[in-house]
């Protein structure tokens, strides 16, 4: 953590690192602690607990997706950018201490689908979801809806085994999703026609 990050930055980084790796139920103290602020300071920038977990998922967000989605200039078919989600997702993994999709993992513990960080979590969730969806039309697959749902739960399937098993996926989150492409006819290559 940068000594010249603010006290709000702080709290967000100790928080997304703590959740992450102890879960959301790390008390206020720890927290705290970790991010050199007091509890005062801490209920000044976030109302409740419940807003710092729902903002320290988003803040990391954009970064976690970076790390998984092949980016704009990537113009590999649409097959290709969407294993290459499981691809990535192969290698955090194996490069260790990889506790599993921090949004699931959040959902899960907190139980609550009205919880602020539920919210957020299903946010980022569906966002893997409308890339699967994006790409799956750009190849004209049929019903992509459905496909882009089926990879989501690939993903999330692989990210379970990774925790529970600790060990690297050796990638089967990307032939389990190659095979789901080949039923559906997702052809390396292949781009629908406009």
């Amino acid at each position: 953590m940068s000594t010249s990050a603010t006290p709000r930055e702080r709290l967000l980084d100790a928080a997304g690192e703590l959740f992450y790796r102890d879960g959301v139920n790390i008390g206020v103290d720890a927290l705290c602690k970790a991010a050199g602020v007091s509890k005062k300071s801490m209920y000044q920038l976030f109302r409740s607990k419940d807003e710092l977990i729902a903002e320290s998922l988003a803040s990391r967000g954009p970064a976690y997706q970076t790390m998984l989605h092949p980016g704009a200039e990537d113009d590999r078919p649409p097959r290709e950018r969407i294993l290459t989600v499981f691809d990535r997702q192969d290698a955090m993994v194996a490069a260790g201490n990889y506790l599993g999709c921090p949004y699931v993992s959040t959902a899960v513990e907190l139980k609550n689908p009205e919880h602020p960080g539920s919210v957020v979590a299903r946010h980022f969730k569906q966002q893997l979801t409308d890339f699967f969806h994006r790409e799956l039309v750009k190849a004209g697959a049929e019903d992509p809806a459905m496909l882009a749902v089926q990879l989501t739960m690939i993903f999330d399937g692989a990210a379970a085994r990774a925790v529970v098993r600790a060990q690297p996926l050796g990638g089967i989150g990307a032939t389990t999703a190659a095979a789901l492409l080949d039923a559906a006819g997702v052809q390396a290559g292949e781009l629908a026609l406009s």
